[in-house]
């Protein structure tokens, strides 16, 4: 059994869109009200103890949605870019952002920057988010760059070693891989989200919907993941089966 708080929680941030419908109210609605369940799930993670909180904001899969709910994402981006760099930062939090900046607009690009660096030396909790974000482009993005990588140094290939070696090229270079992975809305699929990185981590589903999610939420999940048996491939320690 699991005793310690989780180091890293990943959450896929799902049924912003149902949570409106079941409402009556457009979908953008329910984004909106997304953006206040980000932030009390900030605040909530770093007084948990949790040291990383990465959310998955927007795939490279989205941009297949309609052109107006597209729109209204990447203006509540640029919102909370603009609102909360500052509360981060005074909050001690550090803000980071991981997937392909170049398809996203260059005043988004730029708020994303000026938020980096403004926090980049903070101590508290460490808020991931992914934005353009697709687990298998991080995977052979990552692969490409370590190829040149060891071509440029006149390296030969390790693969005893490559496991080891091969993360420092992902987008979450430096960040421990997650404990736990919540998905919100009751659906059961990680939808492409950082598929290295979630190879040993406990999945958890809820059938929260994501602008419900509550500090009780985040907390339960917590008490679920502590209840659980890592192994990560191993068996337990009092028997040979598993």
């Amino acid at each position: 059994m699991t005793t310690s708080v989780p180091k890293h929680i990943a959450i896929i941030m799902d049924g912003n869109g149902r949570w409106a419908q079941a409402r009556g109210l457009p979908r953008t609605a329910g984004h909106q009200r997304g953006i206040e369940a980000v932030k009390r799930a900030v605040k909530d993670a770093g007084e948990l103890g949790v040291q990383y909180l990465t959310l998955f904001g927007f795939s490279t899969e989205n941009w297949n949605r309609p052109v107006d709910e597209v729109k209204e994402l990447m203006r509540l981006l640029r919102m909370y870019l603009r609102a909360e760099t500052a509360e981060l930062h005074a909050n001690n939090i550090r803000l980071k952002v991981i997937g392909h900046r170049e398809e996203l607009e260059a005043d988004i690009v730029k708020l994303i920057e000026q938020a980096e660096n403004l926090t980049r030396n903070n101590t508290s909790v460490t808020v991931v988010i992914a934005l353009n974000y697709g687990g298998r482009h991080d995977i052979l993005s990552a692969a490409a760059k370590m190829a040149v990588h060891l071509r440029d140094n006149d390296i030969t290939p390790d693969f005893a070693a490559a496991e080891e070696y091969f993360p420092r090229f992902l987008s979450t270079d430096g960040i421990p891989d997650p404990d736990i992975l919540i998905r919100t809305s009751g659906e059961q699929r990680v939808s492409n989200f950082l598929l290295w990185q979630c190879a040993y981590s406990e999945m958890i589903f809820t059938p929260t919907l994501w602008p419900d999610f509550s500090r009780a939420d985040l907390e339960a999940a917590i008490a679920e993941f502590r209840s659980r048996d890592r192994r990560f491939g191993g068996v337990k320690s009092d028997s040979n089966k598993g």
